[in-house]
């Protein structure tokens, strides 16, 4: 059985060699220190907690094969998307990194997918690039930010956008950056905004998706989101309450939590409850596998971890590790 991880991240080869010629990539800078130094650019500084973000593809591939994962589907580390440089910037970003991620996949079309970057402040070059990403690269879809610069997938600016994402077949893929995230502005305090923050935002995402009518605007799309949907399918329940007793809440026709099964949800929810509660309200078919590699120190491995819990069937397990995957990917 083939084992396939939607949520595997690369670090753009630009950027390193910008870094090493000691030049700036797309606002980017690096500075030297510990391990791998850090990234400064877009108001944040990005160090790197993995020493494989600078693995050769040989020595990623190792790194699969000693996890047990066949594939991966390649996207964008999120500090990286772009989405605060002018439309032109964004673009040209956009395009360098997505060639770059083809380029893999056609090296190695058994062991990588890829998903490409956007640049959704601009929505109809938004849909110009992720066009000639699929139709011209091969590659499956996007990876986006739980919102663009403060705002909402729900305006009225994106629908072009899903629309023609939905007519393509491209699957969406969505993760938060943690360092732009609804916590942020909070508390920096106990690494919350990355262990709570972007699981906050997942949630806050799975809401506008569903509340919004998207759903109903555009009822082929494929969506999945990262961590699980955060706490979203938790909290089904009070969406519900909130639908039924507020006409303003009221924009699709039955309550919030008869959406939950339109969506995908990745495995990385921290806990073998938390992955089975999620498996019971949407169902083994919308659950794929993902490690957010290689950000997780995952021991010995994602797919180890999934093999190995008590409370999730032999069949969910295959589902899970390969079957949904092939499925939406069309692998």
């Amino acid at each position: 059985m083939r084992t396939i991880d939607i949520h595997a991240h690369v670090v753009p080869q630009g950027l390193w060699r910008a870094a090493d010629a000691g030049k700036e990539w797309y606002g980017f800078r690096h500075e030297k220190g510990e391990g791998l130094g850090t990234m400064v650019g877009n108001g944040q500084r990005t160090a790197f907690s993995s020493p494989k973000v600078r693995l050769t593809i040989e020595e990623r591939l190792g790194d699969m094969d000693a996890q047990g994962v066949d594939m991966h589907v390649l996207s964008i580390h999120t500090p990286f998307f772009g989405y605060h440089l002018d439309a032109a910037q964004g673009a040209q970003l956009a395009r360098e990194v997505n060639d770059d991620i083809a380029g893999m996949v056609r090296q190695h079309p058994q062991r990588f997918a890829g998903l490409a970057t956007l640049p959704v402040q601009d929505p109809r070059a938004a849909i110009e690039e992720l066009e000639r990403a699929v139709t011209k690269l091969g590659l499956k879809g996007a990876e986006l930010d739980t919102h663009v610069n403060g705002k909402q997938w729900d305006e009225p600016e994106f629908l072009p956008f899903f629309k023609a994402a939905e007519q393509m077949g491209a699957v969406l893929f969505f993760h938060p950056q943690p360092q732009h995230n609804f916590l942020i502005g909070r508390t920096t305090k106990y690494g919350l905004f990355n262990s709570l923050g972007v699981i906050m935002d997942d949630a806050i995402l799975v809401a506008i998706l569903i509340s919004s009518g998207l759903l109903d605007a555009c009822p082929n799309i494929k969506i999945c989101v990262a961590h699980g949907g955060g706490g979203a399918c938790y909290a089904m329940g009070r969406l519900d309450r909130g639908w039924r007793g507020r006409r303003d809440a009221q924009k699709i026709p039955t309550p919030p939590s008869t959406y939950q099964k339109r969506l995908y949800y990745d495995t990385v929810t921290g806990s073998e409850e938390a992955l089975r509660f999620l498996v019971d309200q949407v169902g083994a078919d919308r659950v794929v596998l993902g490690s957010d590699w290689p950000f997780v120190p995952w021991h010995p491995s994602p797919v180890t971890w999934l093999q190995g819990l008590k409370t999730i069937t032999p069949e969910e397990k295959e589902k899970i590790l390969s079957r949904n995957l092939e499925a939406l990917l069309k692998l």
